[in-house]
């Protein structure tokens, strides 16, 4: 069958969006679907495939993916998903080396080779599926900082800037971390880090060794620190050399629970979950994702 494709018309790097869906013609799609709303890509991914596709395609940013996984959660052994990554940071279309261009993506997906990859889900005051990373802590101050227009100026940077100006904000939470082998952790921690992909904020790699096929999902812990050690630290993220540092702890897992005292807000893919104890779970192979 012929892909659906939903496309977010606000998605940070659309410019023409006539010009944009001539390019998406090229695939010849049994339908375009613009959305307008958050949560309409779940919806609309939820209905395609009740009327049959097989075959989504995402034309927007890791927001627009991340709904539209979660559309199609009772699916994933029947579907085949596809990305056009068309937002400001494009976070999991680095960790699947898909090029930057329309016309190349397009050229990828006629092509159609998949490859199975993980998901991953957490579970808080509600349940999520995620395909890139979940942070908690630290990223509710930064998010607030990381607009678009800093994301397109300081490109990997951005995140290293947010967290700098978030810094006069931070308080360490009081954390329990227990992992699928038994191991424990009691910590006073800035950020956890629950990653499947290795990018966040326009291209950090912030789990440089997040394999997309391992079962595994990629624990990073910042624990508490002086603020000269935290800048030196998000230094090392910028280059990916942060796994070495003594400031931080890096484990790997199939499941991990997470419980703060305050309690720790995480969000996935951006979206922003509850503060209630959370338990993460990877989905080995769960989609069939297009891929170069």
């Amino acid at each position: 069958m012929n892909p659906c494709v939903i496309l977010n018309p606000v998605a940070g790097s659309v410019r023409d969006l006539d010009q944009l869906k001539k390019q998406i013609e090229r695939l010849e799609p049994s339908a375009i679907h613009l959305t307008h709303s958050p949560g309409e890509a779940t919806r609309l991914a939820g209905e395609a495939v009740r009327q049959g596709c097989d075959f989504l395609v995402a034309a927007g940013g890791d927001g627009t993916l991340n709904e539209i996984v979660n559309g199609v959660a009772q699916n994933f052994d029947t579907i085949r998903l596809g990305l056009i990554p068309l937002g400001t940071g494009n976070d999991f279309a680095r960790s699947l080396n898909l090029p930057a261009g329309v016309e190349e993506n397009v050229d990828l997906l006629r092509a159609g080779k998949t490859r199975e990859i993980d998901l991953a889900r957490i579970r808080t005051s509600r349940s999520r599926y995620y395909i890139n990373v979940s942070v908690g802590g630290l990223s509710e101050s930064v998010d607030e900082k990381l607009n678009p227009e800093i994301k397109r100026t300081w490109g990997p940077l951005a995140y290293v800037r947010s967290a700098a100006a978030a810094f006069p904000e931070l308080h360490a939470h009081r954390t329990t971390v227990e992992l699928d082998d038994g191991e424990k952790l009691s910590l006073d921690l800035y950020n956890v880090i629950v990653a499947n992909g290795r990018y966040v904020g326009g291209g950090l790699p912030i789990a440089p060794e997040a394999d997309l096929s391992d079962k595994l999902l990629d624990l990073i812990l910042i624990p508490k620190a002086s603020t000269a050690e935290m800048l030196i630290l998000a230094a090392q993220m910028v280059l990916g050399s942060h796994l070495k540092s003594q400031h931080i702890v890096y484990r790997r897992a199939r499941r991990i629970w997470v419980e703060a005292e305050p309690g720790v807000w995480f969000n996935a893919d951006g979206e922003l979950l509850g503060n209630e104890p959370a338990e993460f779970e990877i989905m080995p192979a769960a989609l069939h994702f297009v891929v170069p």
